[in-house]
């Protein structure tokens, strides 16, 4: 048994399992991965990695399944190696390139049935008796352990939201997850908070409503993040990079590719780099738009192009982000009383007036260079229909 000290937890027990894991190149990798992408160009203390975030999850795994009753020694083995290798799919700068390993390979970075067969982990897990199809049903949270890793209120949640908040040094991630992991168990197979953590689950998903505009979502880290998964993409479309790859590669082997590259994909590496982004030509939400503006998705390209054929410049000047529909997964968790199970945003106010103001956070944006903000911003006004916004009158002004 080690001990190793984390700046969030404190102090993690690592036993022979997890150290064995731990020391493969899959896990080793992922020290070369930050956690949050391109967030450093904001939070120049952003730079955690999903090593340590995985060593947390596994830290808070081990709390709560310590916890739970009728749990086997070897039970636990295999959710604590589930939960340290459960980001081993994560591709570069993590969720910055998941769309596109998505798009070219169909697999989510959760889908690591493949990974977990070769022969460097699949020989550690059967040397502890653990079946390596079990730990990838447990990180897709397909089985009633695996839900601690991934449902609607888990302890990848509660350790993220933590540290992102640490290590960017925002105020936002004040979750009691020690009071939430204490109340929550396993009840007819569905992992359930008792009604004493209600509040601890309040907590949970203000710091996530809080931390997405703040954080997550912030414009910068936006333009940034689309700026480099064009340059991906121009590279994978020249024959230069293969998407299969991708999930095997690191930050820093990527990122050389990008910036070596004489074409289109260096010119926004280099932006990057010297931190020259493009800018907000358009940013507005559903206020201003309406739902419909998700129908240009799946055609981004075509419209960047008829903005930019408008405005009279080059179409890779043009740059359209439209998000997913915003969701919060955590207002379906159970709640369980002395005498029902009720979901969470049933028998919580607070939890159910989040949903309309995390739909208020949702932002459509349109980013261009510098020399170009004026004309591409107007052209994207007049494209997407936008609405002016109601102006505010003061009493003093009558």
């Amino acid at each position: 048994m080690k001990v190793i000290r984390d700046p969030v937890h404190g102090y993690i027990e690592l036993d022979e399992l997890s150290l064995k894991l731990i020391d493969t190149s899959l896990m080793q990798r992922l020290r070369r991965i930050k956690q949050l992408g391109l967030s450093s160009l904001v939070y120049p203390g952003a730079n955690h990695t999903r090593f340590e975030h995985s060593l947390g999850v596994m830290h808070l795994a081990t709390i709560l399944m310590n916890q739970l009753d009728n749990i086997s020694d070897n039970e636990k083995n295999g959710l604590k190696a589930a939960a340290l290798l459960h980001d081993i799919g994560h591709g570069p700068y993590s969720h910055v390139t998941e769309g596109t390993v998505k798009y070219y390979t169909r697999k989510k970075h959760d889908d690591v049935r493949d990974v977990l067969k070769k022969e460097e982990i699949a020989n550690i897990l059967r040397e502890h008796d653990i079946d390596p199809e079990t730990v990838a049903k447990h990180i897709k949270g397909e089985t009633a352990l695996g839900q601690i890793l991934n449902s609607e209120i888990d302890v990848d949640r509660m350790d993220y939201l933590v540290r992102d908040a640490h290590y960017t040094g925002v105020t936002f991630g004040l979750v009691d997850y020690e009071r939430l992991i204490h109340e929550m168990e396993i009840f007819g197979n569905k992992l359930v908070v008792r009604w004493g953590g209600l509040k601890a689950a309040e907590s949970l998903l203000l710091s996530r409503f809080l931390m997405y505009p703040s954080v997550y979502y912030h414009h910068v880290s936006r333009i940034a993040e689309t700026m480099y998964v064009r340059a991906i993409q121009n590279l994978i479309e020249r024959g230069i990079l293969s998407p299969f790859e991708l999930n095997k590669m690191d930050d820093g082997s990527l990122f050389e590719i990008v910036r070596s590259d004489d074409g289109y994909a260096g010119e926004l590496g280099k932006r990057i780099e010297e931190r020259k982004l493009f800018k907000r030509a358009l940013r507005v939400g559903f206020q201003s738009l309406g739902v419909d503006v998700l129908r240009y998705r799946d055609n981004v390209e075509r419209v960047e192009k008829e903005i930019a054929d408008i405005a009279g410049i080059d179409s890779r000047y043009v740059l359209i982000d439209i998000p997913n529909t915003p969701e919060i997964e955590e207002m379906k968790a159970l709640i369980r009383t002395d005498s029902k199970m009720q979901y969470l945003d049933d028998v919580s106010q607070v939890v159910a007036t989040l949903e309309q103001a995390h739909r208020d956070n949702w932002k459509m944006g349109v980013y261009t260079p510098k020399e170009y903000r004026d004309v591409v911003g107007r052209v994207a006004r007049e494209f997407f229909e936008v609405k002016r916004p109601m102006k505010q009158y003061r009493l003093t002004e009558y």
